[in-house]
């Protein structure tokens, strides 16, 4: 029980005293009404079997006013618990959304490469839903349903104590089967979630992928992905409810059972004698009080050990170890690959013990055909993978004793895949240093070449982007991102090939804006035009995820090897033409 309450408030136990304490209260405060009730009703029994005595109406008066007078009580135990239990879980989901999201941004992309998109979506916005449902509603009621019964039982054997065994016996029968029916349960759960976070990958793969849906016209019948993840989604739900259903029915039905022996067992010693007509009745009605909170929570149990189930899913991924180190990096520093081997697939190396160094206030161009290693290394540098063997260093740090926001403080990148937030152009180039001035935002753009495009829009920097920056070109949003870096200044410098998909006009100013980037900087730029690097420091080229060559342009086109090779291919194609 303590673990289920640990995971469902994300380790802030703490944070339930509150609207558990409420929730008893209420619980406690409901029970009164019905002692007062009794106390009506003995009083009246009193006339009828004492008829010299008199009905005592002053007494029923007395117990009229405190009944009118606990409504006030029971309004504000109830009140109390609402504010207590909502607050409580709504300040905990949100809370532990945003922890979750910045956990998950502290983790190696390793991370992500094992997780689906569609589980990672579900992980924020339906598991903690769950639990936000979990802790306003069912938490309360599963104080009382366990609380009441312990007080109860405590307080009614000492009035009788035959009544008060016939009450409770069976709960723990119920209890009993559910506990055995916990794997069922788990495993149920587990199935859903795996079908849940199915559908949910296969509909983002719809959408992100509408534009070649249409283009090859993949639909209906044929779309079949999209489909049978929905039907494997219904069949778990089905079998979630259809298996669970009846065995907390069952569990529900021994549970109260109880209430049918003790009216049994009343009934005979009230013939008999030896009980009163007044104790029967006490017992009736905090019977019906207690299996009252009991029944809720039986009928939600499912719901209740669902939410468990994504409460240790949270719990899972926050117990990720966040990549570590304390070290910061100083300015203008030696980068060194020493024998690094990496693998996104621990069986499929994708660089083989790979060694260089980048002098700092160098530019270096990493060239080679697809699939040798290029924007792995790029992503090594930045830190987003852990290599598998060998070291990398800046300044002769191991980047693995470098704090990674430390690092990542110290590193710009501009990738040929621009992704800009759905905000104003301002807060996006705000990115890069999030309490710049307008002055130095603009500045910025100035020298990316993006001010007067930007200033031509409507609501100038204040004007907003589509997600992603769907609503500009691959033009603007290479140079607002490049603005970004600017405004950022760090010493290290990852370029991959930010003009290659661009028209000429684009090119030449994205390409101007590089220059103001890279002046002072180290700069590791990925390149696939290779005029583009005839005039850099060094010149890496790498095939299947070896260093085969190094040196500048002219070098490299007098030893006559893969570099010159891509070379001249490139110098053929510039002619290339589409004829009949």
């Amino acid at each position: 029980m303590k673990n289920y309450f640990y995971n469902i408030s994300g380790g802030n136990i703490g944070s339930l005293r509150a609207p558990v304490a409420a929730a008893l209260l209420d619980g406690l405060v409901k029970i009164v009404p019905a002692a007062l009730l009794v106390d009506i009703f003995n009083t009246v029994y009193r006339s009828f079997a004492q008829p010299e005595t008199g009905l005592d109406t002053g007494r029923m008066w007395i117990v009229c006013a405190i009944m009118f007078l606990w409504l006030a009580v029971m309004y504000a135990a109830y009140a109390s618990l609402y504010d207590k239990t909502y607050r409580v879980a709504y300040s905990l989901a949100a809370s532990g959304r945003l922890r979750l999201a910045e956990h998950i941004r502290r983790l190696s992309l390793g991370f992500f490469g094992q997780r689906d998109p569609g589980d990672l979506t579900n992980l924020l916005l339906s598991d903690y839903a769950q639990v936000e449902q979990t802790i306003s509603h069912n938490v309360p009621q599963l104080v009382s349903a366990i609380m009441l019964p312990v007080i109860s039982l405590a307080a009614l054997l000492f009035v009788d104590w035959r009544m008060a065994l016939a009450m409770f016996i069976a709960i723990p029968f119920g209890g009993l089967l559910l506990w055995a029916t916990d794997t069922i349960q788990v495993r149920l759960s587990e199935r859903h979630v795996r079908a849940k976070n199915e559908a949910a990958s296969r509909l983002q793969e719809y959408l992100a992928g509408i534009r070649e849906i249409k283009a090859h016209n993949i639909g209906g019948q044929r779309f079949e992905r999209l489909r049978q993840s929905f039907d494997q989604l219904k069949s778990a739900s089905i079998r979630l409810e259809g298996v669970m259903g009846p065995m907390i029915m069952g569990a529900m039905l021994l549970a109260r059972s109880g209430m049918t022996l003790m009216i049994g067992l009343g009934s005979y010693l009230l013939v008999g004698g030896t009980l009163s007509l007044p104790v029967f009745l006490l017992f009736l009605l905090i019977g019906t009080k207690v299996f009252e909170p009991l029944t809720a929570v039986l009928t939600n149990y499912a719901e209740m050990r669902y939410s468990a189930y994504s409460a240790q899913r949270i719990m899972d991924v926050r117990q990720e170890a966040p990549m570590q180190g304390e070290l910061g990096i100083l300015p203008r520093q030696r980068i060194a690959f020493d024998r690094v081997t990496f693998g996104y697939d621990s069986d499929t190396p994708v660089l083989k013990d790979l060694s260089f160094t980048i002098e700092p206030n160098t530019i270096t161009a990493l060239v080679g055909p697809s699939g040798s290693g290029k924007s792995t290394i790029a992503k090594l540098i930045a830190r987003f993978w852990e290599v598998q063997e060998g070291t990398i260093t800046i300044g002769g740090v191991p980047i693995r004793d470098i704090d990674p926001e430390k690092l990542l403080a110290g590193i710009s990148m501009v990738f040929q895949d621009v992704y800009l937030f759905q905000d104003t152009i301002g807060n996006n180039i705000r990115l890069g240093k999030k309490d710049a001035t307008q002055e130095e935002v603009e500045e910025a753009a100035k020298r990316a070449c993006c001010h007067d495009f930007i200033s031509s829009l409507p609501q100038g920097y204040d004007t907003p982007v589509g997600e992603g920056g769907s609503t500009l070109s691959g033009g603007e949003k290479q140079r607002i991102s490049i603005a970004r870096a600017l405004l950022k200044n760090a010493s290290i410098v990852l370029l991959d090939e930010a003009t290659a998909s661009l028209d000429p006009e684009n090119e030449e100013a994205v390409q101007q804006a590089i220059n103001e980037l890279v002046s002072d900087k180290t700069v590791i730029l990925i390149a696939h035009r290779l005029k583009t690097i005839r005039h850099v420091d060094n010149i890496l080229v790498l095939d299947q995820g070896e260093l085969v060559e190094a040196g500048t342009h002219d070098e490299l086109l007098a030893r006559e090897g893969l570099y010159a090779k891509l070379w001249r291919l490139q110098q053929n194609t510039d002619g290339w033409r589409i004829k009949r």
